[in-house]
This record gives C-alpha cells, sequence and structure tokens, in this order.
C-alpha cells in the first residue's frame, strides 16, 4: 500500500508540475495567407517562430491558424485589433496608409533582398518607429521582395518601343505609374491572378521577380525577362503583433522575442528571398528563356519616372509624417550600400 501511495503521489506531482507549465506558456496565434507549403511560410514564418519558442524556452509558442481570418489587405488591422496576435502582409496592399514607405518600392532600391531588407529595418527604426501610422502594433520586422523584372508572354523587351500599348499586370501606385509613363496599359490584378489572365490572353506580359515567376507557376506563359539594374520596382512587407498582447508578455519573453525579430527577423527574410530569386534564375536560364537588359533609352525613361515620383512623395512628407523624406531615402541608400559593400 505504501509503494502504491507513493507512486501515485509521485504522479499527481508530476501532473502537478505540467499543468503549471502548460499554465504558464503563453500561445500566440498567427494568421497566414499563403498556402502552408510556401516558401515564406515554411522557410521564413516558421523558422522565425520556431525561434521564439526556443529563446523564450517554451514559455510563449506561436500557433499558424489552420486558415487566414481576412484577406491579405486586411492583416495589418487583424494584428492591431487583436482578431489575430500576429500577422504579416504587404505594405503595398494599403498605399495610401503605408505611403511613407513608397520610397523603398521605387526603381533602382537594390538586387540584393538581403541588404534591402536589413536596411529597410534600420530606417523603420531611426525614422518611422514613433510614427503614428504604426500604431497599435508592435513591429516585429520588415522585409523587401528583391528586384522586380519586366517579364513578356512572346518578346524581348528592351526599348521603349517594345512597351508600347502592351497589357501588362501590375500592383500598387507606383507600378501603375511607371507602366502607364512607359506607354504600356496596367492591368490590376494580384499575382495569384497572372497565370489564368495570361492563359486567357489578357495580358500580355506581367511585372514579377523571378522567384515570383517559378513559385506562381508562369514560366510557360512568361519566357521572357527584362533585368533592370537595382530592380524595376520593389515591395515591402511586415510582421506584426497586437500591441496590448505583446505588452502582456513578461520583460524576460519579450527581450527574447526582440533577439530573433527585427534586423535578425530581416536577414532571415531577405536571405531567403534573395535564395529563391537565385534558384529561379538559375533554373530558367537552364531551360532556355531569354534573359535582356534595357537599352540606355529604356533605362533613362524609368530613370526620369522614378526621379519625378519620387519629388512628389518628397512633397507631401508632412502628411504622411516624415519631416526630412530625403534625408531618410539617403539613409536607406547608404545603409543598403554598407551592408552590400559596394
Amino acid at each position: 500500500m505504501k509503494t502504491k501511495t507513493i507512486i501515485r503521489t509521485l504522479c499527481a506531482a508530476a501532473l502537478t508540475s505540467t499543468l503549471a507549465l502548460s499554465a504558464q506558456a503563453t500561445t500566440l496565434t498567427m494568421s497566414n495567407w499563403v498556402p502552408p507549403t510556401h516558401f515564406v511560410m515554411t522557410d521564413i514564418l516558421q523558422v522565425w517562430a520556431d525561434q521564439v519558442g526556443e529563446v523564450t524556452e517554451g514559455r510563449v509558442k506561436v500557433r499558424v491558424l489552420p486558415k487566414p481570418v481576412g484577406s491579405p489587405a486586411q492583416h495589418w488591422e487583424l494584428a492591431r485589433k487583436g482578431v489575430a496576435d500576429i500577422t504579416w502582409g504587404n505594405f503595398t496592399y494599403e498605399p495610401d496608409r503605408f505611403k511613407s514607405l513608397w520610397f523603398a518600392e521605387m526603381p533602382f532600391n537594390g538586387d540584393n533582398a538581403e541588404a534591402s531588407s536589413v536596411a529597410l529595418w534600420d530606417t523603420y527604426q531611426k525614422y518611422l518607429s514613433t510614427n503614428p501610422t504604426f500604431a497599435g502594433v508592435q513591429m516585429l520586422g520588415v522585409g523587401s521582395l528583391g528586384p522586380g523584372v519586366i517579364n513578356h508572354g512572346s518578346k524581348d523587351i528592351i526599348t521603349p518601343q517594345d512597351l508600347e500599348n502592351q497589357k501588362i499586370r501590375m500592383g500598387g501606385p507606383i507600378q501603375k505609374r511607371l507602366i502607364e509613363e512607359l506607354g504600356a496599359v496596367p492591368i490590376a490584378a494580384p499575382a495569384t491572378k497572372a497565370y489564368e489572365l495570361l492563359e486567357g490572353g489578357v495580358l500580355d506580359g506581367s511585372l514579377h521577380t523571378m522567384e515570383s515567376v517559378v513559385n506562381f507557376r508562369l514560366s510557360e506563359q512568361l519566357p521572357h525577362h527584362t533585368l533592370i539594374p537595382g530592380g524595376f520596382y520593389d515591395g515591402t512587407f511586415y510582421l506584426v503583433m497586437n500591441e496590448r498582447k505583446w505588452k502582456k508578455l513578461s520583460e524576460e519573453d519579450r527581450q527574447a522575442i526582440n533577439k530573433v525579430s527585427g534586423a535578425a527577423f530581416a536577414q532571415l527574410w531577405g536571405q531567403e528571398f534573395k535564395r529563391q530569386i537565385d534558384n529561379a534564375t538559375a533554373s530558367l536560364k537552364e531551360t532556355g528563356h531569354q534573359f535582356s537588359a534595357p537599352s540606355p533609352e529604356l533605362l533613362e525613361k524609368i530613370r526620369s519616372v522614378r526621379d519625378n515620383l519620387m519629388q512628389e512623395w518628397a512633397a507631401q512628407g508632412a502628411d504622411f509624417g516624415v519631416d526630412q523624406p530625403k534625408e531618410m531615402v539617403d539613409f536607406h541608400r547608404k545603409r543598403y550600400l554598407e551592408l552590400t559593400g559596394e
């Protein structure tokens, strides 16, 4: 009897200890809007989530919800309102709200997604972290898409004339302005619709990074690629957490999570996007895709549109809470060059 009593006591103590540990653990929900097999989920977000569990020694866990709790464009608000604890998304999906970041999506942002992502984080920290636009969430990280490419279904795009009256899928106001002023016809549609629109003859071409051509299975529809030095455009992304939920975490856990977030997350994001872009480019070259360089005339026209866009954007700095927009742009560029050693 004594032995059985001792065993019961030990089991009860073990169960109590386990329950106590479970009670101490905080589980945070994350809403993800890409397929669970997409590399953003498997090689970036899940890696970061696992790191959170490790650095907090299991006290904080991130649980990815089985399906998104809203559209991609709603994900900032979903975190701010606490519908999900953590979300990620594209700043471009709400261009007017996040106009302060337009500079990082214009042509010639950079060919290295890792460097542009880390430079974006450093710029956010220095110039935008107290901007009211970003209130209500804890910014856990940012990232860049990488150099955007002009992709076409039937011909090389080398001169401005090659783009005249061509129907090109694009996203966001910067891409729209570029396409319009280069003489093409902008067609607004998400990247996920490109295959259907190209297959149906609605589009002649589509703007994507090289990894998107492969990952959206567009390689057969888009065999011609014009690589603009520094990128024809870029995209900016965020990883955020509901601010109230963040403040409920212990100071110890917040410090631990910060170690794998911020610049570390930007580096993780950028490294993976760069790897995907490099692999996609190599793969498409091996399968006979045509890669072209822009003519000096096309390059100069892109530069002219960019300069005008940048001037117009900077003139509105007070409207989006940035007193020295040119200084912010220069800082971002300086950090990018420092990180790449150029």
